[in-house]
């Protein structure tokens, strides 16, 4: 009997997350559209995720690859290589995937004909505070300008390997995943886009996004976001835009700022009062936008750590690279 050939192939890396992976593969049972496989990559855990997949073999067309650990975009290739489907889609193992996705996924690129897409990411209201406060940052047009796809962005979207996908032909034409880690998926996008391929934003695509599940983590998370962007600057010159100087410039402020404070304090306080007036307003809007007081109040730390987190990652890149020549 010939094998069913699947129109999508999930691709999944995954490291040292079984529990993290069961919930997104119980996400997966629950599509409204079952024309696709999962591949799992396991790169290289310790906690290794064998026995979650076969939990799901009778209910899932699943794969599990294990290999040695070479970082996330390795990990995609591989399941590309082993992948059935004409189209792959990428999902990080921490997300939650609502039930409409391969349906509205499917839909778009029948109307759009997109060679590439993405969707934004959102907290889920049964995510902790931290959770919670940490999707609304890293997805505000208030904090990142909207360009993880936003309804109001800044420049150009490109897909982010939590909530993407792509033809067979691109994978082919691209190679796939150049970095190991630290914005791979970014610098994948500008080549996509450089070679001429269509890409989506598809909206309604959205994943739920767990995140980190503290602030600490989340920091460590975003110091490499923005040693990542530096990296794809290097890549492709000219990638590096003014929106990604904004962290580092928010930085130079409040340091700027309590500087001043101790030469003219009023001129001091008033520039230390815009960040805090900013950062009011933008807990005011996570509180609306997640309807939860509390991760209204934990979004401005949240933020916090994102803009310093991130800047200090940009920043310490740049200036490695400039000793380094």
């Amino acid at each position: 009997m010939k094998l069913h050939t699947p129109l999508y192939s999930v691709i999944i890396p995954v490291y040292n997350r079984p529990g993290e992976l069961t919930d997104l593969l119980e996400s997966l049972v629950k599509q409204s559209f079952s024309d696709f496989e999962v591949v799992v990559v396991d790169d290289g855990s310790h906690q290794k995720s064998d026995e979650v997949v076969d939990r799901y073999r009778e209910q899932l067309s699943i794969q599990y690859i294990y290999k040695p650990n070479s970082g996330p975009g390795p990990s995609r290739n591989m399941g590309f290589q082993y992948a059935r489907g004409n189209f792959f889609v990428v999902f990080d193992s921490d997300c939650i995937i609502p039930p409409h996705y391969m349906e509205t996924v499917d839909q778009a690129l029948k109307q759009k004909k997109c060679d590439a897409w993405g969707g934004p990411d959102r907290g889920h209201e049964d995510f902790n505070a931290v959770q919670r406060a940490t999707a609304y940052t890293m997805s505000s047009f208030f904090t990142t300008g909207g360009i993880r796809g936003g309804k109001k962005r800044l420049g150009q979207f490109q897909p982010r390997s939590f909530n993407m996908g792509l033809s067979r032909k691109v994978f082919e034409e691209t190679g796939g995943f150049l970095f190991d880690r630290f914005a791979e998926d970014i610098e994948l996008s500008i080549r996509m886009q450089k070679k001429g391929f269509r890409i989506c934003l598809i909206k309604d695509a959205f994943v739920y996004h767990k995140r980190r599940v503290n602030l600490k983590q989340f920091y460590r998370q975003v110091f490499n976001f923005g040693k990542g962007r530096v990296l794809v600057g290097r890549a492709h010159p000219g990638a590096v835009k003014l929106i990604h100087w904004i962290p580092a410039m928010f930085i130079f402020w409040i340091l700027f700022g309590f500087c001043v404070v101790v030469i003219k304090p009023w001129f001091g306080l008033g520039l230390l009062g815009c960040v805090l007036f900013y950062l009011l307003i933008l807990g005011m809007d996570a509180g609306r936008v997640t309807r939860s007081f509390s991760v209204g109040l934990v979004a401005i730390p949240a933020a916090l750590f994102q803009f310093w987190g991130y800047g200090m990652g940009f920043l310490r890149e740049k200036l490695k690279f400039q000793q380094k020549n």
